[in-house]
């Protein structure tokens, strides 16, 4: 992988949320309980970027980010939809996988750099149905690991 994102099985979750206000919420409190990050100021974040325009990637595939002088590098949070969940994406398809991005305050080019890897590998079939198969976040942790390791390889 061309960016060195930080992700932790335990900020990986299988979600019940109904709205994309309670996805920006549950992903502000997986960075707070996991990378020790202010749950406000990162909450406050997304919804700034969300104000700016969807992150709904398409696909069923959200990446609400912002960054912070908190972390040194990207860092990750996965959340796994119990339902699918409108997000205004582009493409109109409801949400059923978000990767929150959180990239430090002046990583310009890496916060871009991050957001692109995702986004490639979002864009794989083969990617997203071991996602979608995917019975738990260990699974899910093991799938995007397996995917990275290779790419960086």
């Amino acid at each position: 992988m061309d960016v060195n994102i930080a992700l932790v099985p335990e900020a990986i979750r299988l979600a019940e949320v109904r709205s994309a206000r309670d996805i920006l919420a549950e992903l502000a409190d997986l960075f707070a309980l996991v990378y020790g990050l202010g749950r406000e100021d990162v909450l406050e974040g997304l919804e700034q970027r969300e104000a700016l325009g969807s992150t709904g990637f398409g696909r069923g595939i959200a990446i609400p980010h912002c960054r912070s002088s908190a972390i040194r590098r990207p860092t990750l949070a996965v959340l796994k939809l119990d339902q699918p969940v409108d997000f205004k994406a582009a493409d109109a398809v409801p949400v059923n996988l978000v990767f929150g991005l959180v990239s430090p305050e002046n990583a310009g080019a890496t916060h871009l750099h991050a957001l692109a890897a995702i986004s490639r590998r979002m864009r794989d079939d083969a990617m997203l149905g071991a996602l979608a198969d995917a019975p738990d976040a260990e699974a899910i942790y093991a799938v995007l690991t397996n995917q990275f390791l290779r790419d960086a390889a």
